[in-house]
């Protein structure tokens, strides 16, 4: 039943106690440190969560890592082993080129040594081929190309233990170009063609008129008596002969005479060619001179051959050939001191 005074005022609350106060805030407090330590323990919760997370993953990225990196051990040990006896087969060729270059070398080195001393016998035979030429034929000119020859295989070698000798052979070079020159090929070759024309000179004695012409052969038109007659005529002219001299009457030879005659005469012109290879000048103007004599003597002077080869003696008179060449003495006995040298060592 209600109150039936409606309007009557509401009793006032009662004011609550200090201690129940005192309880709210301690369990509000206990409340917001349990809520606050729950969120703490649920953030961390997660962060754990998230570490253990990343953890793994770093731990499955090294592990993958790991394993690649002993994969790539693997292969760098492979790779190791197989450089490795790659250098062995490479350490052996080695060995056997440096045993092989070795023994290259050896084998070079005996035969630039057999080279050089090759050299060296070419150098002295052809310093006694000169050396030859000189004395016995007179010959400068193959003197000369026998030292140059020498000279350029020393230059070949190229060595300062040959300069001495080189010097000495340009000092012999100088000497024998300094000569005068003697043409003695050419001068035997002017000899060899009057000695082939010897048989064909004609003879002074044996020398015939000259065709006239009354001592023609009548024309083949004439009469047969006529020319007849005119053989006839000729024939008994021939047996006799009438001829002038308008010099000194030559000498008469016997029949066959003319022989020994030309003979004689090649065989003073083939001494005179002896004598000019032997460099004997006396018996070379003597022989030509005695040659020239019976030239102008048992053979006819008209003749042109006869003329030409008068005039060929003249001149070979007149032509020194009386040259006196050097010994190589200096280049032979610096020859000879290598040669020494070389046989101490």
């Amino acid at each position: 039943m209600m109150p039936e005074n409606d309007n009557a005022p509401l009793p006032a609350p009662r004011p609550a106690p200090a201690g129940a106060t005192r309880q709210n805030l301690a369990l509000l407090v206990a409340i917001l440190a349990l809520a606050l330590a729950a969120w703490q323990w649920f953030d961390t919760r997660q962060r754990l969560a998230a570490a253990e997370q990343e953890t793994a993953s770093r731990l499955a990225a090294v592990t993958a890592a790991s394993q690649e990196e002993r994969g790539a051990q693997k292969q760098l040990r492979e790779q190791i082993e197989a450089l490795q006896g790659k250098l062995g087969a490479f350490e052996g060729k080695l060995e056997e080129y440096d045993s092989q270059s070795a023994t290259l070398q050896a084998l070079y080195e005996n035969i630039a040594r057999s080279r050089e001393e090759a050299t060296v016998l070419e150098v002295e035979q052809a310093v006694t081929l000169a050396g030859q030429q000189l004395q016995l034929a007179g010959n400068v000119p193959i003197a000369i190309l026998a030292l140059q020859t020498a000279d350029a295989r020393l230059a070949r070698l190229d060595r300062a233990q040959y300069l001495p000798l080189r010097k000495a052979l340009a000092r012999d070079l100088e000497r024998l170009n300094a000569l005068p020159f003697v043409d003695v090929p050419g001068i035997s070759l002017r000899l060899e063609q009057i000695v082939v024309g010897v048989d064909k000179l004609p003879l002074a004695s044996y020398g015939r008129p000259s065709e006239k012409a009354e001592n023609a052969a009548p024309a083949a038109g004439s009469p047969w008596w006529q020319r007849s007659a005119g053989e006839l005529w000729r024939e008994l002219k021939s047996l006799v002969r009438i001829q002038r001299f308008d010099r000194e009457e030559p000498p008469l030879l016997a029949p066959g005479q003319d022989f020994f005659l030309r003979e004689n005469l090649r065989l003073r012109l083939l001494n005179a060619r002896l004598a000019l290879l032997s460099r004997d000048p006396a018996i070379f103007r003597s022989e030509l001179k005695l040659a020239g004599d019976w030239l102008a003597r048992y053979f006819d002077t008209r003749d042109k051959t006869v003329q030409g080869d008068q005039a060929t003696l003249r001149q070979l008179l007149a032509t020194e050939v009386n040259v006196q060449a050097p010994n190589l003495g200096e280049t032979q006995a610096a020859l000879r001191a290598l040669r020494d040298g070389k046989e101490k060592k």
